[in-house]
């Protein structure tokens, strides 16, 4: 499995991590992911997960880089310390190593938010702070906030399909060194099997000739194409070890950059 460094943290995650939202699979495929190297599972208190990620690292938690979230419901001061000592109880851990905003809202002042995030930091219960579902603006909003501690992260949608995230977010993540996390990134499986491509014939030729290219599934061209751009980790999500395994097997390689223009002229929104 690579490793890329987390923001500018000097600490270094694998590329292909897991999430486990929607997931109904039980410990052992997160176990197998681990052992493979996809030490990072991300979570949520509002997935309803944290409980079976606590069994899965259970006894094994200095190998694991733990990921959660804040529900964007609880994002007042007291709220969010609240939401964090709940979500160490259902993980059975004492602490998070990235802790993240799920999603903004605009009723609560970014700043009474952070400086939350913050507390907890001081604390030593959390270790990094990261954001999810971020514009922008919204991003510099809560970068501007922050007293203490940087933003290291922010978990955004980002897949061959859906690359909005292109035009101004990622070049200013990757400019200021924060960690682009892609949730979602084979298109909910729509990526992974041909019986579910979306109507882009285009896309869907290149994406089977540069498998057979680098002879390796269409899935694990697509997460190689998301880790091909710098600072982009991801953390596709299956119930099944098996997948999970396929899933590790887009690491350790990388496409050509002729492989990359052929998938990004492809999937190219059109005008």
């Amino acid at each position: 499995m690579e490793l890329k460094q987390l923001g500018k943290t000097g600490v270094m995650v694998p590329e292909i991590g897991v999430g486990v939202w929607r997931y109904r699979g039980g410990v052992e495929p997160l176990r197998r992911g681990i052992e493979l190297g996809a030490s990072l599972i991300d979570t949520a208190e509002v997935y309803g997960t944290e409980d079976v990620v606590g069994k899965a690292i259970k006894g094994i938690r200095d190998g694991v880089f733990l990921a959660t979230k804040v529900s964007g419901g609880n994002l007042r001061h007291d709220a969010v310390l609240r939401a964090a000592e709940a979500s160490l109880r259902r993980l059975g851990t004492d602490r998070v190593d990235l802790y993240q905003i799920h999603w903004p809202d605009p009723n609560v002042p970014i700043k009474e938010t952070m400086r939350a995030m913050e507390t907890l930091v001081d604390r030593g219960v959390v270790k990094f702070i990261g954001v999810s579902n971020f514009s922008l603006d919204e991003l510099r909003a809560a970068e501007a906030a922050m007293s203490k501690y940087p933003i290291v992260a922010n978990q955004v949608l980002y897949n061959l399909n859906r690359r909005e995230i292109e035009a101004d977010l990622m070049p200013y993540c990757q400019a200021n060194g924060i960690t682009i996390i892609a949730f979602t990134p084979l298109d909910s499986g729509r990526l992974a099997r041909r019986t579910q491509y979306p109507p882009n014939p285009v896309g869907a030729r290149a994406l089977e000739t540069v498998a057979a290219q680098v002879q390796k599934t269409l899935g694990q061209v697509a997460l190689n194409w998301c880790t091909s751009h710098a600072g982009v980790i991801t953390i596709p999500k299956s119930d099944n070890a098996a997948r999970i395994a396929e899933n590790c097997g887009a690491s350790g390689w990388r496409l050509t950059l002729d492989q990359v223009a052929l998938l990004d002229d492809a999937f190219a929104e059109e005008d």
